[in-house]
C-alpha cells in the first residue's frame, strides 16, 4: 500500500510554489507553506488567496470550498514549521547551491521519514539528495505552471531513491488528479529537454534576422498547431530563467549545441530584458508583470497600403500539380475569385483533379459553408488542362509538383520560357531550396517561394520564402494573393524547413532520440508534451500522423543544409522507415494502428 499522506510542506511561495500549495490544498491535504521572511510570506498568501478568488470569479471554484482550501494552508516563517510533515517539496529558485544548502538543512529539520522533493526543472536531483543523509529518499516532483492547471507531474528518480518512495509519489500525483511520469535524472528531464532546444533555435532565427519575432510567433501558432509561440512563451517564462535552463542543460547533457543559449539570450538577460516580469523581452508590455503588447521600435508596419506595396495586379493564376496540395491550391484560389488554370499531366490527372476539387466544394455545400451559386461560380473559374503553354497568359503561377529537384528546375526552365515578362513564378515547396529553382530561370527575382500547408483551403498560414534574388515586388505580390486567400503570411529566407518545418521536426527529432536512448516511452513522452507543454497532439502520435517518411525526408534536408549534429536523423526513425513502419497511414509507426 503506498503511503497516505496527510500534511506536506512546501518551501518558496512564489507563482510556483503558491501553485504548488494550492494544489495540495484542493485536495484535501493539510499544507505548511514557508518563506524566508515575512514579506515573503504575505507576497506568497496574496498570491493564493488571488488564485483562488478568480477561481471563484470564474465559477470553477464555489466560495465555500476556497475558505476550506484556505483552512487547510499553515503559513509559516522559517523551515522549523516543517518538522512533522510528511513530505516536502521546494520551490525555490534554480540555484544548485542554495538547493543544496536548503536540502541539508531540511534534512537536519524533517523527520526522518519524511520524504524530501524537488520542483527543479533542470537540476540534477542527484547533486541535490548527496546534501541530506537520506538520499534515498528524495525524489523530484516537477510540477509545470500554473501547477493547479496543468496536468502533468515528471517525477524523478535518482540511481538511490527508493522504490518505495517513487510508488508513494506516484500514488500521490494520482490523488492530485495529475498524470505522473517517471523518468531518470537527466538535464531537462523530458518536457523542458525537447521544450528548450526548440525555444533556442527560435531565438536564433531572429538573431540573424531570418524572420521576424512575429512571424516565427505566428508562424508556430498557426502552422505548428501550437496555443503560444516561441517567443511569447520565453518572454512569459523569464528569459533569466530560460537562460539558466538551456545552460544547465547544455553543461549536464554532453554539450548539445541545440542547448547551447543563444547569444541574443544572454545579451538580453544581461541588459535586464527577461520578458514580461520586467516589462520588455522579446516584446514590450504595458508594465511589468502586464500580459499586455504594446507598440516598440520594432513593431512592423501592418498597414495593407505598406505591405502590399509594388504587387503586381494578379487575374489569373496557373497551378502546376495534381497532388493534395496543388488541388487545394486551385480550389481557394477559385473560391477567392482568381480566374485559375489548372495544369495537370495527362488527361487522366486532369479529370481526376477536376473530380476531387469538385467533390470537395461538393462537400461544403452539403455542410453550409458554401451555397450551390458560389461552388457553380468557383468550378466556372476554373480552366483545365494538360499543357504547360496554356500558362502563357496568366500573372502568376504556383508549382506544386512532387518535391523532385531536377524535374522541379527543369518545370521552372520550361515556364520560364512560356511565361511572359513580369509573372512571378511562385514554388510551393515544403523541402527544396527556392534559390535553385530561381536559378533556373532568367528572371530570379521574379521567383518566390509560397508555402501552403494542407489542406490548404482551410488552413490559414502561408509562408513566403524569399531568396536574395527575389525582388520586393514579386514578395509583395505573394503578400496579396495570401490576404485575398484569408491567410496569414509570414516572411522567412530561404533555408531548409522555412519557419515551421525547421523549429518543428528538430524537436520530433530529439523526442525519437529520446525513446531510443530508453529514457521513457512514447506514451509519457507524448504525455509530457501534451499535459506539461499544451501541445495538441505528442511528438510520436505527431510523427505517427505525417509519416515517418516524411518526417525523415525533412529530416535529412535540415541535416544536409545545416550540417548540425543535433540534427542528424535519429537512426531509430531511419530503421522504422526502412522496415516499412510509416505511420498512421499504412498501419504501424510508432504505435500499431492496425489493431486499433
Amino acid at each position: 500500500m503506498a503511503r497516505e499522506f496527510t500534511s506536506v510542506g512546501v518551501v518558496g511561495l512564489g507563482t510556483m510554489g503558491a501553485g504548488i500549495v494550492e494544489v495540495f490544498a484542493r485536495n484535501g491535504i493539510d499544507v505548511v507553506a514557508v518563506e524566508i521572511s515575512d514579506a515573503a510570506l504575505e507576497r506568497g498568501r496574496r498570491t493564493l488567496t488571488g488564485s483562488t478568488d478568480r477561481a471563484v470569479a470564474r465559477g470553477k471554484l464555489a466560495p465555500a470550498d476556497r475558505d476550506a482550501l484556505l483552512g487547510r494552508v499553515n503559513f509559516a516563517v522559517g523551515l522549523a514549521a516543517l518538522d512533522s510533515v510528511d513530505l516536502v517539496i521546494e520551490a525555490v529558485p534554480e540555484r544548485l547551491d542554495m538547493k543544496q544548502r536548503l536540502f541539508a538543512e531540511l534534512d537536519r529539520v524533517c523527520k526522518p521519514a519524511a520524504i524530501l522533493a524537488t520542483n527543479t526543472s533542470s537540476l540534477s536531483v542527484t547533486e541535490i539528495s548527496v546534501a541530506t543523509q537520506r538520499p534515498h529518499q528524495v525524489v523530484g516532483v516537477h510540477f509545470f505552471n500554473p501547477a493547479p492547471v496543468m496536468k502533468l507531474v515528471e517525477v524523478v528518480r535518482t540511481v538511490v531513491t527508493s522504490p518505495e518512495v517513487v510508488a508513494d509519489v506516484e500514488a500521490l500525483c494520482a490523488r492530485l488528479g495529475k498524470v505522473g511520469v517517471t523518468i531518470g535524472d537527466r538535464a531537462g528531464f523530458i518536457a523542458n529537454h525537447l521544450l528548450f532546444g526548440y525555444l533556442n533555435q527560435a531565438v536564433g532565427m531572429v538573431e540573424t534576422h531570418y524572420a521576424t519575432r512575429e512571424d516565427v510567433d505566428a508562424a508556430m501558432k498557426l502552422g505548428g498547431g501550437l496555443p503560444m509561440g516561441p517567443l511569447t512563451l520565453l518572454d512569459l517564462i523569464g528569459l533569466d530563467t530560460a537562460y539558466e535552463i538551456l545552460d544547465t542543460m547544455y553543461r549536464r547533457g554532453g554539450r548539445d549545441r541545440r542547448h547551447a543559449p543563444a547569444p541574443l539570450l544572454r545579451q538580453m538577460v544581461t541588459a535586464g530584458l527577461l520578458g514580461r516580469k520586467s516589462g520588455r523581452g522579446f516584446y514590450t508590455y504595458e508594465r511589468p508583470g502586464s500580459p499586455v503588447v504594446v507598440p516598440d521600435e520594432r513593431t512592423p508596419v501592418t498597414t495593407e497600403a505598406a505591405l502590399l506595396d509594388g504587387a503586381r495586379t494578379v487575374a489569373t493564376v496557373g497551378v502546376v500539380g495534381g497532388g493534395t496540395t496543388a488541388t487545394g491550391i486551385v480550389e481557394a484560389l477559385a473560391h477567392a475569385g482568381y480566374q485559375v488554370v489548372s495544369v495537370v499531366r495527362g488527361e487522366e490527372g486532369v479529370g481526376r483533379v477536376r473530380e476531387t476539387v469538385t467533390t470537395s466544394l461538393d462537400e461544403d455545400v452539403a455542410r453550409g459553408r458554401l451555397d450551390e451559386a458560389d461552388r457553380d461560380a468557383a468550378l466556372a473559374r476554373i480552366t483545365w488542362s494538360a499543357a504547360l503553354d496554356h500558362l502563357a497568359d496568366v500573372d502568376l503561377v504556383v508549382e506544386a509538383v512532387a518535391e523532385d529537384l531536377g524535374a522541379t528546375k527543369a518545370l521552372f526552365a520550361d515556364l520560364d520560357e512560356i511565361c511572359k515578362p513580369g509573372v512571378v513564378l511562385a514554388t510551393a515547396t515544403a523541402t527544396l531550396s527556392v534559390i535553385d529553382l530561381a536559378m533556373a530561370t532568367q528572371r530570379p527575382a521574379d521567383v518566390v517561394g509560397v508555402h501552403l500547408f494542407d489542406p490548404v483551403p482551410t488552413t490559414s498560414l502561408v509562408e513566403i520564402v524569399r531568396t536574395i534574388r527575389t525582388s520586393p515586388d514579386a514578395v509583395a505580390t505573394a503578400r496579396a494573393v495570401a490576404a485575398r486567400l484569408d491567410k496569414t503570411a509570414v516572411v522567412c529566407g530561404d533555408r531548409a524547413g522555412f519557419i515551421v518545418n525547421a523549429l518543428l521536426f528538430p524537436y520530433l527529432n530529439d523526442a525519437v532520440k529520446m525513446l531510443e536512448a530508453g529514457y521513457s516511452t512514447t506514451d509519457d513522452i507524448d504525455h509530457a508534451m501534451t499535459l506539461g507543454c499544451g501541445y495538441p497532439t505528442g511528438p510520436f502520435a505527431l510523427l505517427d500522423a505525417v509519416g515517418l517518411d516524411v518526417a525523415l525526408t525533412i529530416e535529412r534536408t535540415l541535416y544536409r543544409e545545416l550540417r548540425d549534429p543535433g540534427f542528424a536523423p535519429a537512426p531509430l526513425l531511419e530503421h522504422l522507415v526502412t522496415a516499412g513502419y510509416l505511420g498512421r497511414e499504412n498501419g504501424r509507426g510508432f504505435r500499431d494502428h492496425a489493431s486499433r
